[in-house]
């Protein structure tokens, strides 16, 4: 019996003391999780744990080298501080460290934002992207609320500088007011209130169940409440007319932009210092105002550096400014918009012939023509140019030009008397390329048309010719292109040879060596 007790003794003994083990680490994670700012530093193997511990735990999955992320780990850590001592707990996942994790969790995209709720790690509610600290707080707040908590004082909303979207509703348990609060919900970021105060509804003349939007106590738009109506159409309405018609692509503007639930953008690339800026401006702006609700439309400033990247995605230089291009970011086709005339009414026409399905996408490459190199004026399109124009035995002479531009079709007589007085010279092609219908994935400079030379040599080079655009000024222009590039290659030659001559010694040198040491 002493022997049986003494063995239960041992046992409770050992079970406490790898209980007391289990809960040492465990609050030694707890401890090394918690950043100074009160948000948790989460990975693989704490993340189950901390999700069981809070009820409410609202994480966000970031990228450390993204400018977004920092924006928002500032507001997890304002709103952090405010919910201290509540049952919400905030924390951060690095997925560029916790790859697995974010695979485990389902998390695609940089910026997400989840909040888990009682343990539950497959249904998680997503956050939209918050602009502050307050944005959280007024989510989480609007998540577990009803719509009495929008039942405010209009006169001070009416007066804002920011955007306030009021709602008149006959009956505040409506089906009507729980899509306007879900709406509310989804936008943290805007400022909504309700009211069934018939004094301000005679004020503006309406009926019941409808919502408008006001700023600087001046009424911007009227939204009607129908059956029809959902809340991603209620969505859309607040957030296009929250923005101007024509919006600038700034770092203040770009994740309302990109996070727009209207996908098809319009996009304007203009340099604000150029004489006809204001023109155009102001009819791209008068375009925007016809198609609200379909198209969003955003206009960018290409002698801003900060969008290079966005000039670079959608194959734009400095010099093609200004023109136009249309992208549905769903699909990401993008359209070119082919004119020079950047008016009010063929900006108009181009939109709705996008919307109609009738506009022409803009290709990487135009199918290559039949019978393209059988014409003196041979037709490139994207797939031959970089083939044809980098062929070390030929000099290449092309016309990079717009077929909607006169400047461009005014040369095209000169090009061909340039192919007739060269159609005797093998060793030399005389090329046009249509630039607004292919991509051209080289640098360039100066506006279409431009006509630039891919002299034969070894190396990848582009001469842009500035001169007289006069037959004898081409061929004097040519010949001197051509003889440099003879010396150039004669150079590169002996170089290529004295390399490899090099690397050969040094091969049988180290063979020899390798002989020795055997």
């Amino acid at each position: 019996m002493r022997k049986l007790l003494l063995l239960l003794g041992l046992t409770a003994f050992c079970l406490c003391a790898f209980v007391a083990a289990d809960e040492q680490p465990n609050r030694q994670a707890d401890k090394s999780s918690l950043k100074e700012d009160g948000v948790l530093r989460l990975n693989k193997g704490n993340f189950n744990r901390v999700l069981r511990k809070y009820k409410q735990l609202l994480v966000h999955f970031y990228a450390p080298l993204s400018g977004e992320g920092h924006r928002i780990s500032a507001a997890f850590e304002g709103a952090a501080a405010e919910l201290k001592g509540s049952e919400v707990k905030l924390a951060v996942v690095d997925v560029a460290k916790e790859k697995e994790l974010a695979k485990e969790l389902n998390v695609t995209g940089f910026a997400t934002i989840l909040l888990y709720i009682s343990g539950d790690k497959l249904n998680p509610v997503p956050c939209p992207v918050p602009q502050s600290s307050a944005s959280i707080l007024t989510w989480l707040k609007r998540r577990s609320g009803s719509a009495d908590d929008l039942i405010s004082d209009l006169s001070q909303s009416e007066a804002s500088e920011e955007l306030t979207v009021v709602g008149f509703f006959k009956e505040l348990n409506s089906e009507y007011v729980q899509m306007f609060y879900a709406a509310a919900t989804d936008l943290p970021d805007i400022n909504f209130a309700v009211t069934q105060n018939n004094d301000v509804i005679s004020k503006y003349g309406l009926t019941h169940d409808v919502v408008l939007l006001f700023k600087k106590s001046k009424l911007i738009q009227a939204y009607k409440m129908m059956p029809e109506t959902s809340k991603e159409m209620l969505i859309i309405f607040i957030t296009v007319y929250q923005m101007e018609p024509a919006t600038e692509y700034t770092g203040q503007t770009s994740t309302q932009i990109l996070s727009s639930p209207v996908l098809n953008h319009a996009l304007l690339f203009v340099n604000t210092s150029s004489a006809d800026f204001k023109e155009i401006h102001s009819a791209f702006n008068s375009a925007a105002e016809a198609f609200r609700l379909k198209m969003l439309f955003v206009w960018v400033n290409v002698d801003e550096p900060r969008n290079g990247r966005l000039m670079e995605y959608f194959h734009v230089r400095e010099f093609e400014a200004p023109l136009i291009r249309m992208v549905n970011l769903t699909d990401h086709v993008t359209y070119h918009l082919p004119s020079d005339t950047l008016d009010v009414q063929t900006i108009k026409t181009f939109c709705q012939s996008y919307l109609d399905g009738k506009a022409k996408p803009k290709m990487q490459s135009e199918p290559i023509p039949e019978g393209w190199d059988t014409q003196p004026v041979k037709e490139l399109v994207g797939m031959t140019l970089e083939k044809v124009g980098f062929n070390p035995d030929n000099t290449v002479f092309v016309m990079f030009y717009l077929p909607y531009s006169p400047e461009s079709h005014a040369l095209f007589p000169l090009w061909e008397e340039l192919a007739e007085a060269l159609k005797e010279r093998e060793d030399v092609v005389v090329a046009r390329i249509d630039a607004s219908a292919n991509d051209i994935d080289m640098s360039m400079q100066g506006a279409y048309p431009s006509l630039c030379l891919f002299p034969a040599l070894h190396t990848e080079r582009v001469v842009v010719y500035n001169g007289k655009r006069k037959v004898k000024d081409l061929l004097k222009f040519l010949d001197k292109e051509m003889k440099k590039a003879k010396k150039d290659r004669v150079k590169e030659d002996e170089d290529r040879r004295k390399y490899i001559e090099a690397a050969k010694a040094e091969e049988a040198k180290q063979a020899n060596q390798t002989k020795d040491e055997l």
